[in-house]
């Protein structure tokens, strides 16, 4: 062990020489505490004892004689650039090829999708990849109509929990900054007809997350009926067929305006969903809202309104009854409406187009994780729909006919 000390007190005089394997020595004078462990280790010229990764011996004269072999610790600075270039290059050959893929089974769906078009028969959903982004610009109606539709994704549950299982969510949606709107839940009370507190959310993050959320009471909402456009909320009037903008900056009433001869409090609501007789809606072209008038003797009556005085600019009147219907939304000016196939299903099964009067039936299947469809919201610029299903928040992909 002696040796061993020794040895590291030479390590520390080979610090200006730390790469050199050449050997370095010192006399035995560093020792002179223990002089007779020395002379009898020293006994042999020839002795010779490994300490770590080290070795050293004592010659003749008393000099140790330390010998220190260290790895080569040149960095491979040409082996890590060739290996670089050579990832890259592959890198961008696999991209390449992985684009090839992708074009290939895009425009083998698009055969598909454009086949059936032609012959009218609806396109299976296995044929669709959900999550895509579907192929029509952002905001704008360059397309044919909703063909179809992706499987549910689910967010999460409502924030007040299983029981609040009325409601709404979305997104806010503005022409002067598409992609930028706040993310907002609004769960009715439980008895399935007042609104009262509603959420909003900067971010999908912080949605998911449950945080930097801003809460916000309101003591005049009912139903299940609304929207979000512009930084504005709209909802009906408590126990009126009034319908009231709420500023979201200061969730202060800014107008109360009476929706024209439309049928309130249960008269005509969608099936299985009460207090939604007036239904208000978002798309590409702005502010709608889905009613129903005795004049009408219930069936849908849709209104475009304008999103800041709330006053009736137009109105079509359909030959389908809303209580018949499990929801509705507006896509392009275009009314899509739902209806109930069993407790897992829903059916996109009638359409009212505002931009040529013309109506007609569709067969697109819209699965769902529980049995009621409380609300029906659509985003233009994600060209998606937020739907709340007894509770739970959910996500669907539209799918367009291209034009």
């Amino acid at each position: 062990m002696w040796l061993g000390f020794l040895c590291l007190l030479a390590l520390l005089d080979l610090h200006s020489a730390a790469l050199s394997t050449t050997p370095r020595y010192f006399p035995t004078s560093y020792l002179s505490r223990s002089p007779t462990s020395i002379s009898n280790w020293s006994s042999s010229s020839a002795e010779s004892q490994s300490v770590s990764n080290f070795t050293g011996s004592v010659d003749d004269r008393g000099t140790c004689q330390c010998s220190v072999i260290l790895p080569d610790t040149t960095f491979p600075v040409e082996r890590v650039e060739r290996l670089e270039i050579t990832a890259q290059t592959i890198s961008k050959k696999f991209e390449k090829e992985l684009s090839k893929v992708s074009n290939s089974l895009e425009l083998c769906f698009w055969l598909k999708f454009t086949s059936c078009a032609l012959y009218g028969s609806p396109i299976p959903s296995k044929h669709l990849k959900p999550g895509r982004s579907p192929p029509p610009s952002p905001a704008l109606c360059t397309h044919g109509g909703v063909v179809n539709v992706s499987k549910p994704a689910i967010v999460q549950l409502n924030w007040l929990g299983f029981s609040y299982k009325y409601g709404a969510w979305g997104r806010d949606y503005s022409p002067q900054l598409p992609g930028k709107g706040l993310y907002w839940v609004a769960p009715l009370n439980t008895n399935g007809r007042t609104l009262q507190n509603y959420r909003l959310y900067n971010t999908l993050d912080d949605l998911l997350l449950y945080r930097y959320m801003q809460d916000y009471y309101i003591s005049y909402g009912q139903g299940s009926g609304i929207a979000v456009y512009n930084n504005n909320m709209y909802v009906n009037w408590y126990n009126t067929r009034n319908i009231a903008r709420v500023n979201l900056a200061t969730n202060r009433v800014e107008v109360t305006q009476t929706l024209p001869q439309a049928a309130y409090n249960n008269r005509f609501s969608y099936a299985n969903v009460g207090w939604q007789d007036i239904d208000l809606a978002v798309d590409e072209n702005g502010l709608w809202v889905i009613y129903a008038t005795e004049a009408s003797t219930g069936n849908i009556v849709i209104s475009k309104l304008n999103d800041t005085t709330l006053a009736v600019l137009n109105t079509w009147h359909t030959k389908q009854y809303k209580p018949s219907v499990s929801n509705a939304f507006m896509v392009c000016g275009v009314l899509y409406a739902t209806r109930t196939l069993s407790t897992r299903a829903e059916e996109i099964f009638y359409y009212f187009d505002t931009n040529t009067g013309q109506e007609g039936r569709l067969a697109i299947v819209m699965q769902k994780v529980q049995e009621t469809l409380q609300s029906i919201n659509y985003h233009p610029y994600e060209q998606k729909l937020f739907v709340y299903n007894d509770g739970y928040l959910l996500n669907y992909d539209l799918f367009f006919q291209p034009q």
